[in-house]
């Protein structure tokens, strides 16, 4: 078991960053930062734009380390990263799967995630956090990942276990 935090959760019925980074996001019109989210087994953030949607099936939810901002000297928050869950502890990019093998199956207080591949960042990262920060992030922009057990995820204090990788 390792110790986490979950420092902030994000499930958002909108994308905001589509179309071209110089025009700028979308406004997000439901409030992105969330308490606790609702994980359901094979379909994801119940509320989030990506929740049973058969294109993302096995990158229902994503994961990204605070840490990689804090590497950046970018105090923005991680909530612009648009990724589900915002842990700090763990470098969760170690998880993803790689050239042919498997990402590890790991559970955030008993819910329990498969990861599938790397959340790559976009060019929106340097509109919404500065000047290099997509190319500072790549490698270090999460890993999306197929939730494998109903439960709840909260902000706060958390443990992390990793078992070995295995195959959806």
């Amino acid at each position: 078991m390792i110790d986490v935090d979950i420092v902030a959760l994000h499930a958002s019925r909108v994308h905001a960053y589509e179309g071209r980074p110089a025009d700028g996001p979308r406004p997000d019109p439901a409030p992105v930062a969330q308490d606790k989210v609702e994980v359901r087994a094979g379909k994801g953030i119940v509320g989030d734009r990506y929740y049973n949607h058969p294109a993302h099936q096995k990158a229902a939810v994503t994961f990204f380390a605070a840490e990689s901002l804090d590497a950046l000297g970018i105090t923005a928050s991680p909530l612009l990263t648009r990724r589900n869950v915002i842990l700090r502890g763990f470098p969760i990019d170690d998880l993803a799967a790689r050239r042919g093998t498997p990402g590890s199956v790991f559970s955030i207080d008993g819910v329990r995630f498969q990861a599938y591949r790397p959340a790559n960042p976009c060019a929106w990262m340097d509109v919404v956090f500065g000047e290099g920060a997509f190319r500072g992030l790549r490698g270090h922009g999460g890993v999306r990942c197929v939730p494998l057990d109903d439960g709840v995820l909260q902000v706060g204090p958390a443990q992390l276990e990793i078992w070995t990788p295995t195959l959806l």
